[in-house]
């Protein structure tokens, strides 16, 4: 029987058909698809210029929305997005979204690399909260964090007074200011809930490292990649690099998909 997940996904990906078109759709053909997911307090926007930059070099992209209701529950949907694809898949997460995508991608044969964009790559058992402090730097405490209940459980939201410094410091007021507005708020049981066995001790990983992240401290990045034996470059940017870096990023994903 046809769930209502699959329907959702089975939308998704038709959506990523018509953004890529007749005539890449014809070029993609050997390459693999790109999958891109975001993380909290943001929405898949923040991967157009990637996205542009992939769709022209001719792969297949999509860009699903991650629900970030928690970890269990979104990594089961990115899953069934997955599951309805066909392969190779390169999976990028950003943020939250890395956690995502090791736990999405376990088992999954078509998977072919997992590429993280300054973004948590948890090992089983690890917590969001756990790996944010670990290393010292973040500015993203309760202070800068508004909360706001809804039926099922407590959103958390940035301030928009805090958003810039925190979330995305070389991008211009005027871009931030409306990200803040726009953002898309992550359950807060997300931050205690436990990742599980990560997809990244058998699928190569590739790691963007943001040096000037106010959100996960580069220290806390270079820890994880070192941890995944992942390919790792380096970039001046803040914890949107995926924006601020498009080409950099691009460039990375790339080689992830050779």
């Amino acid at each position: 029987m046809t769930t209502r997940r699959n329907l959702i996904a089975g939308s998704a990906v038709i959506a990523a058909g018509a953004l890529v078109g007749a005539p890449a759709a014809a070029s993609s053909r050997g390459k693999p698809t790109i999958v891109l997911v975001h993380g909290a307090f943001a929405d898949a926007s923040g991967w157009n210029e990637v996205a542009r930059i992939l769709l022209r070099d001719g792969y297949r992209v999509i860009a699903p929305a991650n629900p970030l209701r928690s970890v269990s529950g979104d990594s089961a949907y990115l899953a069934s997005v997955l599951a309805m694809l066909p392969g190779p898949l390169v999976l990028v997460g950003h943020s939250y979204g890395g956690m995502v995508i090791t736990n999405a991608a376990l088992d999954n044969p078509n998977v072919k690399a997992l590429v993280y964009v300054a973004a948590f790559a948890p090992d089983d058992g690890e917590t969001l909260h756990g790996l944010q402090l670990k290393y010292p730097g973040t500015r993203l405490g309760e202070a800068a964090l508004d909360f706001r209940p809804h039926p099922a459980g407590v959103d958390g939201y940035v301030k928009p007074e805090a958003f810039r410094e925190v979330f995305a410091a070389d991008l211009p007021r005027a871009t931030t200011d409306l990200m803040a507005a726009t953002q898309r708020p992550g359950d807060t049981t997300t931050l205690g809930e436990p990742s599980g066995a990560p997809a990244w001790r058998t699928i190569p990983s590739y790691y963007l490292v943001a040096r000037d992240d106010n959100l996960i401290p580069a220290a806390a990045q270079r820890f994880m990649a070192r941890r995944a034996r992942a390919h790792t470059v380096e970039v001046k940017a803040s914890h949107v690099a995926m924006i601020s870096q498009p080409r950099a990023t691009a460039e990375l994903i790339r080689k992830a998909a050779r």
